[in-house]
């Protein structure tokens, strides 16, 4: 069993859903994601993904894009971000790591190279937003034969016939987007979102897991009720931009453990 299956299934022993934070590797600071992961891992986070920067994140709405640009400045590549996944696991972080971003970084790099040194590194798979199933071939074969698990999305707008298609190629989990557009904090979720998972439910015994938007306690408390897990990015990333850098760790931590702490017991998985 993965590192992914196995939490997903002791979350769902414990009745709980799965926070799963988004952190730009590299923002603010270059070495910030080594001292943030562990201690919201402490905090209760059960998995993380780590952003990847890219000059044109196209999926991104200004808050992530300007992590992101802050992190390349900081000289941050995927070389150094698969440096992060091992210096976290040499920290002790037992939780999945994987590493979501943009497909052009990784065929510079070279697809199988890449696998095989986040594999190595104790990565634990990817989630690239702008990857079509239609292209998807080689980075899931890599993935597979290194143990690696290639999250896929699955929108509001899927149609049925295409969303049995990516859930036929997805493992780990399926990242169901909450609404139509890019990332960024929102004052709610869409009404269909029940109806959205029910679908892709009928197809996929796989974890669903909700995410661009969700930004309150009260969207963890909502997700909390139909799907497995809830990603909180943006609104995150806003709340380490306002921190100093004293209390970055500390703040971050207070911010997570609040959502957690929202969440009621499992009810529909």
């Amino acid at each position: 069993m993965s590192r992914i299956a196995d939490t997903f299934a002791r979350l769902r022993g414990e009745g709980r859903v799965a926070m799963m934070p988004y952190l730009t590797v590299g923002f603010p600071e270059r070495e910030s994601t080594l001292d943030l992961v562990p201690a919201l891992e402490s905090a209760g986070a059960s998995l993380f993904e780590l952003g990847m920067p890219f000059s044109d994140p196209l999926a991104d709405g200004a808050t992530i894009q300007r992590a992101t640009q802050r992190a390349l400045e900081n000289g941050v590549n995927l070389a150094y971000c698969i440096e992060t996944v091992a210096a976290l696991r040499t920290r002790g972080v037992a939780a999945p790591l994987l590493l979501m971003g943009y497909y052009n970084p990784l065929l510079r790099y070279g697809v199988a190279r890449a696998c095989a040194d986040l594999a190595a590194a104790g990565g634990d798979g990817w989630i690239i937003p702008d990857m079509p199933p239609e292209e998807s071939a080689e980075l899931h074969a890599a993935s597979v034969a290194y143990g690696l698990d290639l999250i896929m999305f699955v929108a509001p707008t899927t149609p049925d016939a295409r969303i049995a298609e990516i859930a036929a190629q997805a493992s780990g989990f399926i990242y169901v987007v909450s609404l139509t557009g890019i990332t960024g904090a929102r004052s709610s979720l869409s009404v269909n979102l029940g109806a959205v998972l029910d679908r892709v439910r009928r197809v996929s015994d796989l974890p669903l897991v909700v995410g661009f938007g969700i930004s309150t306690a009260a969207h963890v408390a909502e997700v909390s009720c139909i799907a497995a897990g809830a990603i909180v990015g943006s609104a995150l990333i806003a709340r380490l931009e306002t921190l100093p850098a004293a209390d970055l760790v500390s703040g971050a931590t207070a911010f997570v453990a609040d959502l957690i702490g929202s969440a009621p017991a499992l009810h529909n998985l």
